[in-house]
């Protein structure tokens, strides 16, 4: 541990930002070729350099920051990300870090863990034994349910559970996530998982509302999937991804294997916490598999984008039909289809999923259809914010849509004993403890459960502020003595309200 504090407390920055990238370019005279060299190396270098954060302040120049920069702030050792055009990867690069303590650099082929991008994989399997029949979308799993049934009690007595809907995390089904398991902790089999039976450290999985009457994300809904794939094929998990969608796909830097098999160690992440210090065992196993089991490359995810953009388009030699293609991508609720968040911006249609186990973050977005472009971004450390900044300059520099910060007013009348009656202490059951710091009239923002780490905090009022890593608002509130009472923290998928301790613990 002394060796790995020594270094990692240094960061080793001067060779943190080595690009061990490959440029992928289209075939053609020598002369096109290097100029294409050329602007894809512009390209990637205005990228690099202009990270930009989820808010900024109307009127000012929007902040742009160095990858470096950023990755020293968030205290990320290792960045890794794949730009998808017109059906090819068009550019690879790689940043940081895969293991601190060695000195060895992330490269393009470096795994990492894809955690819950694993879902539209594990549906892209199920959709295959759909399109062969050996499954259908709107039965009842149980009938083709063998080695485990979902218990059925007063929700599930005249609406039964459906592929469709757990898939599209509508079947009503508990357990949002899954936290793994360190080195070392014995490892539940795939029954006590499902029965939330010892060692697993998971709730049991049942059906606790109506299906098809709510959308509710549940990773355990996706282990339920495995469960009815395994059970339809007769073969263990990760084989029949391999056969069903790794192989297929060229995908040879992916597995489901869990945990990550002795000869691939070398070419694995470790993961990262949100101090810069490494976890312990160098990072979790997920046997849940399904919903969270994936270690990947941006390069291979992008292969995997870019098989759903073809069958969209309708292309020839896809591994799933354009029918089933357009089945897997149209939205169910709330903004999810089967295995996908899909969208639209001004009326370019998007797949994306995003993933989060400890110490690794990743997302791959793409734009629908054959020649669309996209971008996956993997991660390995606890902090979102880089791979969102990442993908936010990708989307500046191809003028995507739907991604331009949040611009917000700042106040100029709010007074030095309005920011001080915000400074305290505040507890939320979801989030933990969170602690706003008035330092010479500027407020800062730790709250560790969100991962926020000494954040300045903005006004747009005496009350409201903002932070610019995030889209969210934080609403400071008062009673009838005009004494702040506690802290409302406006998401995009709801409200976490936080009671300030009084006085401060």
């Amino acid at each position: 541990m002394d060796k790995i504090a020594g270094r990692s407390l240094a960061w080793l920055w001067i060779a943190f930002f080595a690009i061990v990238g490959s440029t992928l370019v289209s075939p053609g005279p020598v002369v096109a070729q290097q100029a294409d060299a050329q602007s894809l190396a512009e390209r990637t270098s205005r990228i690099e350099n202009g990270l930009i954060p989820a808010s900024v302040i109307k009127g000012q120049p929007v902040p742009a920051f160095s990858i470096a920069d950023r990755m020293r702030h968030f205290r990320v050792p290792g960045l890794s990300a794949a730009f998808i055009d017109h059906g090819r990867v068009v550019w690879a690069r790689a940043y940081g870090y895969a293991d601190i303590a060695s000195g060895r650099l992330v490269t393009t082929n470096t795994i990492f863990q894809a955690a819950s991008i694993s879902k539209p994989l594990t549906a892209m399997a199920a959709m295959r034994l759909v399109q062969r029949g050996q499954l259908q979308l709107d039965n009842d799993v149980n009938s083709a349910l063998r080695t485990w049934k979902i218990p059925q009690n007063e929700f599930t007595r005249t609406q039964k559970v459906t592929l469709r809907e757990l898939l599209s995390h509508t079947a009503g089904m508990t357990v949002h996530g899954f936290s793994g398991y360190t080195p070392g902790q014995p490892l539940p089999t795939l029954a006590e998982i499902l029965d939330g039976r010892p060692p697993a450290n998971s709730d049991p999985i049942r059906v606790d509302a109506t299906p098809g009457t709510a959308y509710s994300y549940s990773g355990g809904g996706y282990v339920v999937i495995r469960t009815l794939l395994s059970d339809v094929t007769g073969l263990p998990f990760p084989a029949l991804m391999q056969q069903l969608v790794l192989e297929p796909l060229g995908m040879s830097h992916s597995t489901f294997e869990q945990p990550l098999p002795q000869a691939l160690q070398s070419s694995a992440a470790t993961a990262y916490q949100s101090d810069g210090q490494p976890f312990d065992g160098r990072f979790n196993t997920y046997p849940e598999l399904g919903p969270d089991g994936l270690w990947s490359t941006p390069s291979d995810l992008a292969k995997f984008a870019i098989a759903v953009q073809n069958a969209l388009a309708g292309r020839p030699n896809t591994i799933l039909l354009q029918s089933t293609a357009q089945t897997m991508l149209k939205q169910q609720m709330a903004g999810y289809a089967l295995g996908f968040k899909v969208g639209s911006d001004d009326g370019r249609d998007y797949f994306d999923h995003d993933g989060s186990n400890f110490g690794f973050f990743s997302e791959m977005f793409a734009f629908s259809g054959a020649g669309s472009q996209g971008v996956v971004v993997m991660t390995n450390g606890n902090n979102i914010n880089l791979k969102t900044e990442f993908i936010r300059a990708v989307a500046r520099e191809y003028h995507w849509p739907g991604f331009d910060p949040q611009e917000h007013v700042l106040a100029s009348n709010v007074s030095g004993e309005d920011l001080a009656s915000c400074a305290g202490a505040y507890d939320a059951p979801d989030v933990g403890r969170i602690v706003v710091s008035d330092t010479s009239n500027r407020l800062f923002l730790d709250a560790p459960g969100m991962r926020i780490e000494s954040e300045e905090m903005f006004p747009e009022s005496a009350t409201r502020f903002f932070i610019q890593t995030s889209t969210s608002a934080f609403i400071f509130n008062k009673d009838a003595s005009g004494n702040v009472t506690s802290l409302t923290i406006q998401q995009r998928n709801g409200s976490i309200e936080a009671k300030k301790q009084t006085p401060a613990r």
